[in-house]
């Protein structure tokens, strides 16, 4: 990680004011009754040390020396003399600043040869290659071993070829939205909104990335014109990423994500994006055979790489489809209620909401299905605090082709209390009435749609 010379002079002053020390420093205060490495955690590494500059039943002294006399010593306190040079005094030698002089100032360009280069910069506590030796956190510099992955000269013959930089995309014109507000999806985008609905445009990006930069760049143009709008809350540009065949290697998913992510901030401005997938190895819980035969079966959707995806900032909204938790897993005897748990318990235990908003896709209540079935599949996920909404089809094809229609609209109506964290998934270009009716049917029901948009 690159840390600049206002974070170092931060983290060395955080340091020094909770007593942080080295190990050295540590082997002669571990009888120091002033030490308070007990109240960390037994897994906090062990170069991190504690010491109380006042300990709890001290703070009243101290809060009660300053404050006492009508705070008389914090009146009579001046600022701590310190030693500096004044560089106007005779003999005085000081560098030139460029700017205003302020160093650190995190509003300022880096200094001259400064520039970050991609080298790896150590932060306190990690190891990191740095010209070919390994730098640890306690200042131990080491060489690689030749051939590893640190050697400078493997690493010339290993790094991949850069992926080309997301085309540059121009925010959409004022002609370009009223074109786009005129189109059958736009259309349905002003239904929508007349209907107290939180719109998001659901559409695939993937084969426009694959097909070219004109294509992709056309593309992203058209969304953004559709997403101009006042009632679009956001874009969810790809789904089934990982789990589908469009891709065949990691690299090719981030590179994706990358621009598509990169092209719809400049052509949206202002407005969220989303990416739909799932995680099979999440459902098995704690059973290893059916964590090792997931993560055979699906190479691209281990956690981590999802989650790399958040890290990075290509999405501020993640849906994970519910999908193989019915009928996935009973191999090894987890059935759709264990699975759903095992999968949110998963996802809480990650944080993925603190790095984007996590959604549940149901796409299990098309057809005939129970009211009890209803609530539970789309309560669960909120209830056990892992997603914070959850978006349910209103339709949805069979295997044979069949198109299964939502039918449990009374039952939703009654999951009143959690209405705004549900989400109705619709496709204006295949309605079930038509357009202005299906969604006036869905906003007394749900709080946000997803409309499908090519």
């Amino acid at each position: 990680m690159r840390i600049t010379l206002r974070r170092a002079v931060a983290v060395g002053s955080m340091l020094t004011l909770i007593g942080v020390v080295t190990p050295a420093a540590a082997a002669s205060s571990q009888d120091d009754p002033r030490s308070c490495r007990d109240l960390m955690g037994a897994d906090a590494p062990a170069f991190i040390q504690c010491r109380w500059l006042a300990k709890p039943e001290e703070a009243y002294d101290v809060v009660k020396f300053w404050a006492e006399n009508d705070n008389a010593h914090l009146k009579e306190a001046n600022p701590y003399e310190g030693k500096f040079i004044d560089c106007s005094a005779p003999g005085n030698s000081c560098p030139e600043l460029e700017g205003d002089g302020a160093v650190g100032d995190e509003n300022s360009p880096m200094p001259e040869g400064g520039e970050d280069t991609g080298a790896p910069q150590c932060e306190v506590g990690e190891n990191c290659w740095v010209d070919g030796h390994e730098e640890g956190g306690d200042g131990t510099v080491s060489a690689p071993e030749p051939g590893s992955p640190a050697d400078p000269s493997a690493r010339s013959r290993t790094t991949p070829t850069a992926q080309p930089a997301a085309p540059a995309v121009q925010p959409a014109t004022a002609q370009e939205i009223a074109a786009a507000a005129r189109t059958p999806a736009g259309q349905a985008v002003a239904a929508a909104g007349a209907n107290g609905l939180r719109v998001w445009i659901d559409t695939e990006l993937a084969d426009d990335w694959k097909a070219g930069t004109a294509a992709f760049t056309a593309a992203v143009r058209r969304i953004g014109a559709l997403a101009a709008r006042p009632e679009v809350a956001g874009i969810r540009y790809t789904s089934q990423l990982g789990y589908n065949t469009t891709f065949a290697t990691q690299e090719e998913i981030t590179a994706f994500v990358s621009a598509a992510s990169a092209a719809l901030r400049q052509a949206a401005p202002g407005k969220q994006l989303g990416l739909h997938t799932v995680v099979p190895v999440f459902a098995c819980g704690a059973q290893e055979e059916c964590k090792a035969e997931m993560v055979k079966r699906h190479p691209l959707l281990a956690p981590e790489k999802v989650e790399s995806h958040l890290i990075a900032g290509y999405a501020d909204q993640i849906t994970l489809d519910t999908g193989l938790l019915y009928g996935g897993y009973e191999t090894w005897k987890i059935d759709a209620e264990a699975a759903g748990k095992n999968q949110w318990i998963q996802v809480r235990a990650r944080a993925w909401d603190v790095l984007a908003q996590v959604a549940a896709e149901e796409t299990g209540l098309a057809g005939d299905v129970t009211a009890e079935q209803v609530a539970t599949r789309v309560s669960a996920p909120v209830m056990d605090g892992a997603a914070q909404q959850v978006n349910v089809w209103t339709r949805v094809p069979d295997a044979q082709g069949a198109v299964q229609n939502l039918t449990a609209w009374d039952a939703l109506e009654k999951l009143g209390p959690i209405q705004r964290r549900m989400a109705a998934v619709y496709n204006p270009s295949a309605p079930i009435t038509d357009v202005a009716a299906d969604l006036k049917k869905v906003g007394g029901v749900f709080g946000q749609v997803y409309l499908t948009a090519s």
